[in-house]
């Protein structure tokens, strides 16, 4: 009897990235010929597709799924995928590419098919607030507020969520919030509270530098309210993994966080607004996802990183999005 083909389920966000009708899509069919690998491609079409294409591609018996897109399209499928045998690849095409980005996933197409093809796997961790899953970042407070605001631009990119960051500042007032962190139950009035299940929320801000996003708990990072003399160093604290030693910030370690603010608002999962309940409730559930990752990551791509991250955030364009 002939061996059946290892079955590779590529789903693609047709708005993501140009060329991602034609170019990326070719891309991943000439490397499946070459490893003797039968492809199935799809298209997003709507809102939660994505999830829809993932659960029918298990069902179907796929080994691999892989997710072209940006943020949105690379969650909707993992998110499908929790607890399955299934391995999740990534090419990101996104603005932000947080996961991609967490893992060290390259940002150039056929670096990324490259990580695929090695059949390095690497089990993650997620997250759940409120029942809903998250890979990297939640949320509530001024972090969120800004993600209502980006979600709402036609224009993406880290200019344009610097400028929203700025605006949202202006007007932001800080809320007081009950946190129940493991059992132990403090009170703050706070520009922002994330739990973090990776370091990162995505274009390589360093929210929660220390988080490890296989060691089966969140940090959680408290931003208290600060000034204007304070958003300079908070700003390159955040790009450079070092905002932790900023004197505004409170992180702790925690399997299980709950929220309680004053009323109902915006929390963000993965950088998407979602309204959510005065009060949330934040876990981890270990182990959950396996990726396709680099085995090894250099020194000499850190430090590239880091200058990338750096140079983008002091883009000599910054005047520009401000007329």
């Amino acid at each position: 009897m002939c061996e059946q083909k290892m079955k590779i389920q590529a789903i693609i966000n047709p708005i993501s990235g140009v060329g991602s009708k034609r170019k990326i899509p070719k891309m991943i069919a000439e490397v499946c010929a070459k490893e003797d690998w039968a492809l199935d491609i799809a298209f997003t079409k709507y809102a939660g597709h994505a999830s829809e294409l993932t659960k029918r591609a298990i069902q179907e018996g796929a080994r691999y799924i892989l997710a072209v897109g940006g943020d949105g399209t690379v969650n909707e499928v993992a998110r499908a995928m929790i607890h399955s045998d299934a391995t999740l690849g990534i090419i990101p095409k996104g603005s932000g590419n947080g996961l991609a980005r967490e893992l060290h996933i390259p940002m150039d197409e056929r670096k990324a098919l490259d990580v695929i093809t090695r059949g390095h796997v690497t089990t993650i961790d997620c997250c759940r607030a409120n029942g809903s899953v998250f890979f990297c970042t939640c949320g509530v407070g001024f972090d969120a507020a800004v993600s209502m605001k980006f979600a709402n631009e036609k224009r993406r990119g880290s200019l344009t969520y610097l400028k929203n960051t700025i605006e949202e500042y202006l007007s932001y007032e800080p809320e007081v919030y009950e946190l129940s962190i493991d059992n132990q139950t403090i009170r703050e009035k706070a520009f922002l509270v994330a739990c973090a299940n990776a370091s990162q929320y995505g274009n390589n801000a360093y929210i929660a530098p220390q988080a490890n996003i296989q060691d089966g708990r969140m940090d959680v990072t408290i931003l208290s309210p600060f000034t204007p003399l304070d958003i300079a160093p908070l700003a390159i604290q955040l790009f450079t993994r070092r905002i932790d030693k900023n004197s505004k910030i409170k992180t702790m370690k925690a399997w299980q966080v709950t929220i309680v603010r004053q009323k109902p608002g915006i929390m963000h999962l993965d950088g998407e607004p979602v309204m959510a309940d005065c009060r949330i409730d934040i876990g981890v559930e270990p182990k959950a996802l396996r990726v396709l990752t680099p085995e090894v990551v250099s020194f000499t791509e850190e430090v590239h990183n880091l200058f990338d991250a750096v140079s983008r955030f002091f883009d000599k364009r910054l005047p520009y999005i401000f007329r």
